[in-house]
C-alpha cells in the first residue's frame, strides 16, 4: 500500500480559527503512522483570548501556554513536519482554515496544500447517524481515549483514512479519491499582504460585531433574552459557486434548537457553502444540525430535540442522515 500522507488537528483558543494553541501531527507511509508531533503555542497576537467554552473542551489554558512561541514562529517546524504531504483532517475546512487564518492574522504567506476531508469520506463510506470524530474513529476500528487531544485526534483521523482506503481497496489517495469519483481539494498558497481571505475577514468582522453588541447590551443593562421560538426565516439557495469538496456541499440541511447566531443567519451561511437549507426534516434531509449545547455523545444519552428523534427514526429505517452539533457547524463555516 502506497497510502503516504500526514493527518492534522488544531485546537484553538476561542471562537476563530485564527487562534490555534494546540496542533498534533501523524505521518503516514504505505498505511502505517511512522511518526507523530505535536506542540504547544501561543495564538497570534491580538487573538490569544482563551475562552471557557473552548477551555472546557480541550483543557488548554493561557497559563499552559504562556511563553512558548506563538502559532507563527512555530509554524515553519510544523511546515517542515508535513513537508509536501497530502494533508489529512477530520473537518479539513476547519483545520485547513487555521493555517490560513492563523498565518493571516501573523503577517505571514502560506504554502498550497492538497488535502482530504475525513467528514466526508465518513459521510459516503460510512453509515452512521454522526459522523463526529469518536463515531467515525468507532467504526475504523480507531481506539479514541482522549478527544480533543490534538496529537490523538490526529492519529484516530489518520486510522480513518487509513480504513476507508482499505474499504474501498485502493493503495492511495488518488485510487481512492479516482473510486469514489471525486476530485482532491486543494488549498492554493496565499500572501496576506494581497489581501485577507472571505473566512478571516468575515471572522474579523463577526468579532468586532459581537465586542459592539456586548458594549451596547451592558451599557443597557444586560443582554437581551432569547426569543421563545427560532424564526426560521428564509431558505436560501445554494451557492452555485461553493467549493465541492466542503463538506456541506450538496447537502439539505435543517436546524433545531438554540442557536448562537440566528436561524436565518445559520441558513445563509449553510446555502453559502453549497448546502440547500429547509424548515423541517423531510425525506430530503441529509444532516441537521443541533443547538442548545449539543454534543455527538447525547445521541446515546437521549438528550435531543423532536426533530432530532425523528433523524433517528429516519436513519434507522436507512436514510443517509446525520446529526451534526453546532460547534462542528461553526468549524465548517468559519464562524465563531
Amino acid at each position: 500500500m502506497a497510502l503516504d500522507f500526514t493527518a492534522i488537528d488544531f485546537e484553538t483558543a476561542n471562537g476563530f480559527r485564527g487562534s490555534p494553541c494546540s496542533v498534533g501531527l501523524s505521518k503516514v507511509r504505505g498505511g502505517v503512522v511512522v511518526e507523530e508531533a505535536s506542540w504547544l503555542m501561543r495564538p497570534p497576537a491580538n487573538h490569544d483570548q482563551f475562552e471557557f467554552h473552548n477551555t472546557r473542551i480541550h483543557g488548554i489554558r493561557a497559563d499552559d501556554v504562556a511563553g512558548l512561541p506563538r502559532f507563527g514562529e512555530l509554524f515553519p517546524e510544523i511546515g517542515a513536519f508535513i513537508g509536501g504531504d497530502i494533508l489529512a483532517a477530520h473537518n479539513a475546512a476547519f483545520d485547513l482554515g487555521v493555517i490560513r487564518s492563523g498565518l493571516e492574522v501573523s503577517g505571514l504567506a502560506g504554502p498550497a496544500y492538497d488535502y482530504v476531508c475525513t467528514v466526508m469520506l465518513s459521510r459516503r463510506c460510512y453509515s452512521l447517524v454522526s459522523n463526529s470524530l469518536p463515531y467515525a474513529a468507532e467504526e475504523a476500528g480507531v481506539p479514541l481515549v482522549n478527544h480533543h487531544d490534538a496529537a490523538e485526534d490526529a492519529r484516530a483521523c489518520a486510522g480513518i483514512l487509513v480504513d476507508i482506503a482499505r474499504r474501498n481497496n485502493a493503495n492511495s489517495i488518488a485510487e481512492l479519491y479516482l473510486s469514489l469519483g471525486l476530485d482532491l481539494p486543494r488549498q492554493q498558497a496565499f500572501d496576506p499582504t494581497q489581501g485577507l481571505s472571505k473566512a478571516t475577514l468575515s471572522a474579523l468582522a463577526a468579532r468586532t460585531e459581537s465586542a459592539a453588541v456586548g458594549a451596547s447590551d451592558r451599557a443597557a443593562g444586560g443582554p437581551s433574552g432569547w426569543s421563545a421560538w427560532p424564526e426560521e426565516g428564509p431558505n436560501p439557495l445554494p451557492n452555485p459557486g461553493a467549493e465541492p469538496g466542503h463538506p456541506l456541499f450538496g447537502q439539505t440541511v435543517v436546524f433545531t434548537g438554540d442557536l448562537a447566531i440566528t436561524r436565518p443567519e445559520a441558513k445563509s451561511r449553510a446555502a453559502d457553502m453549497g448546502a440547500r437549507p429547509e424548515s423541517r426534516v423531510t425525506a430530503r434531509t441529509t444532516v441537521l444540525i443541533v443547538g442548545d449545547g449539543f454534543v455527538a455523545g447525547d445521541l446515546r444519552a437521549g438528550r435531543l430535540t423532536g426533530k432530532a428523534k425523528r433523524v433517528l427514526e429516519l436513519h434507522a429505517k436507512g436514510q443517509q442522515i446525520e446529526v451534526v452539533s453546532e460547534g462542528e457547524f461553526l468549524q465548517m463555516v468559519g464562524g465563531a
